[in-house]
């Protein structure tokens, strides 16, 4: 007896279309990259001394041709110069100038003659030897270093892709937490507001629509700007208490059209109560929208803290970010040091291209109306 043949569900659909799509598959792997790379540093297994000095200042990078002297001898670099300024002339005598000449005269082109007829020792001899020989070591070494960077280094010396791969991490996990924090809000709103109705939906109407008749980046701006205080929590709540209401719009106009079918009247009539309604029946019906607009979110909200890092309002001294890389790079870029703008300018484009194309698969993928 052959068994009855199942329709396959909405997720199982969903990933089959997105299989098919080649763009979105690639965009996923370059997503995933990312977040690998954001749990790797996370974790301590890349960019974990991103704050030593492995260069000098400003370093260049390899692939604009600079050798390995010239990768060492970046701004730190004292320059040398065989040119001398020629000495003001004073009249003031040096009363040993005679016998030093005569002492001079006397040792020749052998300095250690000083030693066996006058019996004259150098006690700081050894220690400038040696410490000569370790700044050798150091200069070879830093030449070195700074030879194989990529992105060559920053003001501090600091390696570029290390601190690219830091600064992702501050920058995604931010886009993460407060889309996760916007979308909970959003859909908690939008569920009770449609699923009630009455008053309780002409309050949070009345509520989405003060947050929504102020731009959203200015309402962002404002808020951090009467907060100030600088920190990743601080980002995380201001995105989050202020991005609720794209999600709240979409989830409620679905709550109003899933509470009149036919399998929530069934739960009505066995005496489910209603929150058990919204969460445990409707709720898993409409959680595609939630996700989506979650991906629309990260994508936004990735930019917005690079704005505000950009701006000063973002992370605090001493952690990194996207933002306050660009923040850097404003000054750099008068200096003719574009290789930190270009690095982190072309990682927040990689990944918010590729999570845009994947956030388009993804909904067209859920679409129910897409067969």
């Amino acid at each position: 007896m052959s068994k009855p043949h199942t329709s396959p569900g909405l997720w199982a659909l969903a990933w089959r279309r997105l299989r098919g799509d080649k763009i979105a598959m690639v965009s996923l792997a370059v997503v995933g990259a990312f977040f690998l790379l954001v749990l790797a540093s996370a974790s301590g297994l890349v960019a974990a001394n991103w704050e030593d000095e492995v260069a000098v200042s400003y370093a260049p990078p390899t692939f604009v041709g600079a050798d390995k002297d010239a990768a060492g001898a970046g701004d730190g670099a004292i320059p040398q110069s065989d040119e001398r300024s020629a000495p003001t002339p004073v009249n003031v005598l040096d009363p040993l100038a005679d016998d030093i000449a005569e002492l001079r005269a006397q040792m020749g082109s052998n300095p250690s003659a000083g030693v066996e007829m006058y019996g004259v020792t150098d006690p700081l001899a050894d220690d400038l030897t040696a410490l000569r020989a370790g700044m050798g070591k150091t200069k070879k070494l830093i030449a070195h270093k700074a030879s194989t960077l990529p992105f060559g280094a920053d003001k501090w010396g600091h390696d570029i892709v290390q601190k690219t791969i830091k600064g992702g991490e501050t920058s995604i996990v931010v886009g993460l937490v407060a889309a996760l924090l916007a979308v909970v809000l959003g859909t908690l709103f939008g569920a009770v507001s449609g699923y009630f109705g009455g008053i309780v939906d002409d309050f949070f109407n009345w509520f989405y629509s003060i947050f929504t008749s102020i731009p959203s980046i200015l309402m962002i701006l404002t808020v951090a700007a009467v907060l100030q205080q600088k920190g990743v929590l601080t980002i995380v709540l201001i995105l989050g208490l202020t991005g609720w209401t794209g999600p709240y719009r979409l989830i409620r106009a679905e709550y109003i059209k899933h509470k009149a079918r036919e399998y929530v009247m069934a739960a009505d009539a066995i005496g489910a109560s209603h929150w058990r309604k919204m969460f445990s029946h409707i709720f898993p019906n409409v959680s595609h929208v939630a996700l989506v607009q979650m991906s629309i979110l990260v994508v936004g909200f990735i930019k917005a803290e690079v704005i505000l890092s950009f701006l000063g309002f973002g992370v605090p001294v001493g952690t990194v970010s996207w933002g306050s890389m660009l923040n850097e790079a404003q000054n750099e870029l008068i200096l003719g040091k574009w290789w930190q703008l270009t690095a982190a300018a072309t990682a927040m484009a990689v990944l918010v291209t590729a999570f845009s194309l994947f956030t388009d698969a993804l909904r067209d993928a859920l679409d129910p109306k897409v067969k």
